[in-house]
């Protein structure tokens, strides 16, 4: 008699990549893309170039805040300082991207108010001379984001959740792009090097959750 086939043991398949790692990949893509297209003619002033650049730019963010916010719950430190330094970390990363998606929105909508490079420059303006627009959205506020991004992987690298040298491209991708714009593209490339291993992190979690030890960071 033919005997039933077995089921695969608990935890032997391959466990399922967690959203927010899949997001960490995807966001330097979309990164790229809107870095990308930028450089082509005519998409820095109010047309398909600029607003297909921005959506993308702004899906780029999104998906960094869900995946940082996976990376957050993810690390867990046992010590109370431990979970107040990543805690603090956590918070500067969200407020730098409200900031910076705030940002992106203006650019939408001038983007999708105005006809020309001149209605472009007049409504940019008017929307920053209102008291605090320029910091909250442009000069201080963004930068909150990568000062809480390059802490957060400096975190998971002390917890062993990452190599040191993620922390170091990290760094290296903020550094290209605050440089000149135009180099976008290179510090995305970095920040998806940077962040492999942090979805690997994100991964072994799953395997661990699924039944299957994972290895010590």
């Amino acid at each position: 008699m033919d005997q039933p086939a077995r089921s695969a043991a608990p935890g032997r398949g391959t466990a399922p990549v967690p959203a927010w790692s899949r997001a960490l990949l995807a966001a330097p893509v979309l990164l790229a893309l809107y870095g990308g297209i930028r450089l082509l003619p005519g998409s820095r002033g109010p047309g398909a170039g600029w607003t297909t650049g921005h959506l993308a730019l702004f899906a780029a963010m999104a998906l960094l805040g869900a995946g940082f916010t996976g990376l957050y719950r993810s690390l867990a430190p046992r010590t109370r300082p431990g979970r107040l330094a990543v805690g603090a970390s956590f918070g500067v990363t969200l407020l730098g991207l409200a900031a910076s998606l705030g940002q992106v929105g203006i650019d939408l909508y001038v983007g999708a108010t105005v006809a020309d490079k001149a209605g472009q420059h007049a409504a940019f303006d008017r929307i920053q001379s209102h008291a605090g627009v320029v910091p909250a959205f442009y000069s201080v506020g963004p930068v909150l984001f990568y000062v809480g991004l390059l802490a957060l992987v400096c975190a998971a690298a002390v917890l062993r959740r990452a190599p040191w040298w993620s922390a170091l491209l990290v760094l290296a991708g903020t550094a290209v792009t605050a440089a000149t714009l135009d180099l976008i593209p290179l510090g995305a490339v970095l920040y998806l090097a940077a962040f492999v291993p942090l979805a690997r992190t994100g991964r072994r979690g799953a395997v661990s959750a699924s039944g299957t030890p994972a290895r010590a960071a």
